[in-house]
């Protein structure tokens, strides 16, 4: 082992200069205090894990991915602030397993089997801003095991098995910024699921098996910027159900059964700037359908079951730049002359116009609808 106060050292200082002598002292005892550190940190890395130290900083990035591991390592280096355990076969997380390391920011926990969490096993890491869980075999969470975790912004929980949530999971929760839920077994969302979260920006609930929203599940989420419900089991939503989403400017209702929207659906978005209804079983839309969502400019209403639409209702729409409305089974007669009339006259970006086609009358069957013209289109009783 070298000696930090090697004489190599020594030829630096001026023996005629005994202020210049002391600092350069005091400058080896510091280096000195910063190589034992070092040698510290690397002896207590754990033996299947690497561990690096992020440059000038007293930081150092624990890393055992894909060891085989069945538990985190008791031991940890006291300065970890980043912690890689995915793909090892961990299967419950015990109390206090972030306890040794308060510096902790970053913890990813991502595809092994884990089935449960103790209401305490991320007590005391209120440092912690990143926890990923997703793609375990956790089938409930545990209430208010997050509690400690005041400073997390992500939380990645998709690709569980997680079938019910209640109101006092998220408690605590008051910076987190992202929550991720695709891809688990929820069947419904209770009132004030996620009052909690005052500071979510992002709400991702997709590929679930979702049926009944409450009209107050969304209660306090008033920073939403972006609710995901693609791929799941609605077939009606309540009115108002939105209304508490005043800063909300996305919302993806893709893949669902709903068969009707109506203004009352979307009460409350008045920041809303993109909406996707695609693929759903919507049959029509009332002419005030868009009337609390005046800052509209993306609309997806593609692989419904509409026949008709108000082109009027369009044309009213100012900001809109892109409105998707191909595989619908529209019927060509005079019942759509205002869309007829929009799509020819409108500088917004549409469906694929070659996809935005009649299904019927027989006569026009299958007919693109931006080369029909109005005077042609039949009145029928």
């Amino acid at each position: 082992m070298a000696d930090p106060y090697s004489s190599e050292i020594l030829p630096l200082c001026s023996t005629e200069d005994k202020s210049g002598f002391e600092g350069d002292m005091k400058l080896v005892a510091g280096l000195a205090v910063l190589w034992l550190w070092v040698v510290e940190a690397v002896e207590n890395c754990p033996d299947a894990c690497k561990c690096s130290q992020k440059s000038s900083t007293e930081k150092t990035e624990v890393n055992c991915q894909k060891k085989g591991l069945e538990s985190i390592p008791p031991k940890l280096p006291l300065d970890t602030w980043i912690l890689k355990m995915g793909e090892n076969v961990l299967q419950d997380l015990p109390a206090n397993i972030l306890s040794s390391v308060p510096k902790i920011e970053s913890v990813n926990l991502e595809r092994n089997s884990i089935k449960s969490i103790h209401p305490r096993a991320f007590s005391g890491a209120q440092r912690l801003m990143l926890l990923n869980l997703q793609g375990n075999r956790m089938s409930k969470l545990p209430v208010k095991g997050f509690k400690d975790l005041l400073n997390l912004r992500f939380l990645m929980l998709g690709q569980n098995q997680i079938a019910s949530l209640k109101p006092n999971m998220f408690i605590g929760m008051r910076n987190l910024s992202e929550l991720d839920l695709p891809l688990n077994t929820l069947t419904a969302l209770p009132p004030n699921t996620f009052k909690p979260l005052i500071a979510l920006k992002v709400l991702d609930l997709a590929l679930n098996h979702i049926q009944s929203i409450s009209p107050k599940a969304f209660v306090g989420l008033d920073e939403l910027l972006f609710l995901n419900l693609d791929n799941n089991k609605l077939k009606n939503i309540q009115d108002g159900t939105f209304a508490s989403l005043i800063g909300l400017e996305m919302l993806v209702l893709d893949n669902n059964f709903l068969s009707t929207v109506t203004a009352a659906t979307l009460e409350g978005l008045s920041n809303l700037q993109e909406l996707y209804v695609r693929k759903n079983e919507v049959e029509s839309l009332p002419a005030d359908v868009f009337r609390h969502t005046p800052k509209l400019t993306h609309v997806g209403l593609s692989g419904n079951r509409l026949h008709a639409i108000d082109g009027n209702m369009l044309a009213n729409m100012q900001g809109l730049k892109q409105v998707f409305l191909h595989d619908n089974p529209w019927k060509c007669d005079c019942s759509i002359n205002s869309l007829v009339h929009y799509v020819a006259q409108t500088r917004a970006n549409h469906s694929p116009l070659q996809r935005l086609r009649c299904t019927s009358p027989e006569e026009f069957r299958d007919r693109p609808i931006h080369q029909l013209k109005s005077d042609e289109l039949p009145c029928r009783a």
